[in-house]
């Protein structure tokens, strides 16, 4: 199946904006089930130069700066993936989720290393007894990882409410717990503390949803969701905001510890007073 993503991201300032640095993460990730075919991406002023580069998570970031008075900063990526639709992993055949425990599987062989650090704590995502506590009734002695794992997620989803106002991009994982309410992010940060906190290793991914879909909650816009390691298999990502294992509707974008490592766009800009940024995001059958 391919698919064709199209991600614009509009600044405008109430004054002029002198020097702006920005990095962005908006080439789609080429790997596990999916391939880049075209990715083009387009800034408005023009910056003199781009710098592609490869980041600590295999992700691909591209910075510029612009030194021209403006007003307006548009940053458009347009990607044509192709993707591979997989059956879905029977979750009793995944192994106990304490034999999934970093613990357990680090010293397996010297690329484990390279999961074992989404075992800890990072700059969004605490490690803690109330998440813990929040996710041992899904984690009972032996029951299998994936099933363990869908059980948390589907806990997440009915526990917390889906509302764009209740939080903000900084937000932490103890308040969300508290308020009960946020967005994809929070609850893909929540669940990951829930995770780590249990000792298993455990990773942030932002992405896309397909779009047009009535049911799923997410289109249209940025998305988040988690992904789990299980020593044997790999990687097994689930989504809390939509309840469900990640299957051909999602597109990666890329990963990391939190969103910290991998927001859309971020960067720095001298002047250009009060602001608002406009995002829209479109992934169509191509």
């Amino acid at each position: 199946m391919k698919l064709l993503a199209e991600h614009t991201t509009t600044y405008l300032y109430s004054g002029p904006v002198s020097i702006c640095h920005t990095e962005v993460h908006l080439k789609p990730r080429g790997d596990r089930n999916q391939r880049v075919i075209e990715h083009e991406l387009a800034i408005f002023p023009a910056p003199e130069q781009t710098f592609p580069r490869r980041d600590y998570f295999g992700n691909d970031a591209t910075y510029f700066s612009i030194h021209e008075q403006h007003r307006t900063l548009t940053i458009t990526a347009r990607s044509l993936m192709e993707i591979d639709e997989a059956d879905p992993l029977e979750p009793s055949l995944t192994p106990a989720w304490e034999e999934a425990r970093g613990e357990e599987w680090r010293d397996a062989e010297p690329r484990a290393m390279r999961e074992y650090h989404f075992v800890f704590r990072s700059p969004r995502i605490p490690l803690g007894p109330e998440f813990a506590d929040y996710a041992a009734p899904s984690f009972p002695a032996g029951r299998p990882l994936l099933d363990a794992a869908l059980d948390l997620c589907h806990r997440v989803h009915e526990d917390f409410e889906y509302d764009p106002r209740a939080t903000t991009v900084a937000t932490p994982a103890a308040e969300l717990l508290q308020k009960r309410r946020g967005v994809c992010q929070d609850f893909a940060h929540f669940m990951l503390a829930c995770l780590r906190s249990q000792g298993l290793a455990a990773r942030y991914v932002s992405g896309y949803l397909r779009s047009g879909s009535a049911t799923l909650i997410g289109a249209e816009a940025s998305h988040a969701w988690v992904s789990v390691f299980c020593p044997g298999i790999g990687w097994l990502d689930l989504d809390p905001t939509n309840d469900q294992l990640v299957n051909g509707g999602h597109l990666t974008l890329a990963w990391g510890r939190d969103y910290s490592d991998v927001p859309p766009v971020k960067g720095v800009a001298i002047g250009g007073g009060d602001h608002v940024i406009n995002v829209s995001v479109r992934v169509t059958a191509a």
